[in-house]
């Protein structure tokens, strides 16, 4: 049976505070794309893992941080540039519109403050201050995390992610984004399939297949003028070829990626066609936490996946 994993990193201003000199469009483009993305899966009940920034999560904080073990001057722009952009900063009103939608989402950690994880400047010290933050924020919402999507999808400490109970994370991606990657999967018929692997600290990495908005600027205007929306495409392949093929299909986006109308109408064009593929086949959409229960799940005698009522659910 083939699968489909959509995530997001959820991070509002977050994904951009350290960086100079900032993308101002997608900056001011996160709450606007959260409502939206939320609005679709909703339409087409598509469930979705939520990576979320645990500072959104705070209802109002001193800017400073004097407990926690960031590198000096990480909190700057929140203190100077943004302290009068709560907007930015903050996000209780997005995390609960999430929490409150009729599709069941998963809750996933992006760490507490975007800190990048497989950085020289990120010690154990610093990894277990994010990691914990983030999931006593969650806790106080009520939500029980088992999924990590690093910032930048920075990979590093995974030991501490075992270490606090989490199961699986999202692993970088084997296939290439932009036109390299369009080239390869449509042209060399590379395949966009990946496959969950459990590491050496038990946690199951499920790669990424595709970022969604790989394919921008210039070349995207091109193309859309004399073709179809290039990742729309290769989204449709992906999701045809987990269903030929038995396999999973990940694919990506951060909420501020929807800059303009267009961005919605792509990930409408994606959706649409992922609803109706899993209407005419037997394909599953699934999230992270999903596919880590499952490569988890023990195995009964003749290979097929034990229910919890102790019988064996195998392929009829």
């Amino acid at each position: 049976m083939g699968s489909v994993v959509c995530s997001l990193d959820a991070e509002l201003g977050w994904g951009f505070h350290d960086l100079e000199p900032l993308p101002a469009e997608r900056v001011e483009a996160g709450r606007r794309g959260w409502s939206v993305m939320l609005d679709l899966f909703e339409e087409f009940e598509i469930p979705a893992t939520w990576a979320v920034v645990g500072h959104l999560m705070l209802e109002d904080c001193d800017g400073v941080h004097d407990d926690h073990p960031a590198p000096e001057g990480w909190f700057d722009r929140e203190r100077t540039d943004w302290w009068d952009r709560p907007d930015l900063r903050f996000g209780r009103d997005l995390v609960d519109d999430l929490l409150q939608s009729d599709v069941d989402h998963e809750f996933a950690s992006h760490s507490f403050s975007h800190v990048l994880f497989g950085a020289p400047s990120t010690d154990r010290e610093l990894a277990v201050a994010e990691l914990e933050r983030s999931l006593d924020l969650a806790d106080q919402w009520g939500q029980h995390v088992d999924s990590f999507i690093y910032p930048r999808n920075d990979v590093g400490h995974r030991d501490v992610l075992a270490e606090f109970g989490l199961s699986a994370y999202r692993g970088t991606s084997p296939t290439y984004d932009g036109v390299r990657g369009l080239f390869d999967s449509t042209v060399r018929d590379q395949p966009m399939l990946v496959e969950p692997t459990v590491d050496e600290y038990g946690l199951v990495n499920v790669p990424a297949s595709m970022f969604l908005f790989g394919f921008e600027g210039p070349a995207r205007t091109v193309a859309e003028s004399i073709w179809q929306d290039p990742m729309v495409l290769q989204a449709k392949r992906g999701i045809d070829e987990a269903v030929q093929n038995d396999g999973l299909f990940h694919m990506w986006l951060h909420p501020n990626n929807l800059t303009h109308p267009r961005d919605d109408r792509r990930m409408r064009a994606i959706l649409e066609y992922l609803a109706q593929r899993r209407a005419e086949t037997d394909l599953r959409v699934e999230t992270i936490a999903d596919v880590a229960r499952r490569v988890h799940a023990p195995q009964g005698v003749d290979g097929g996946t034990v229910a919890a009522d102790g019988g064996t659910m195998g392929d009829d």
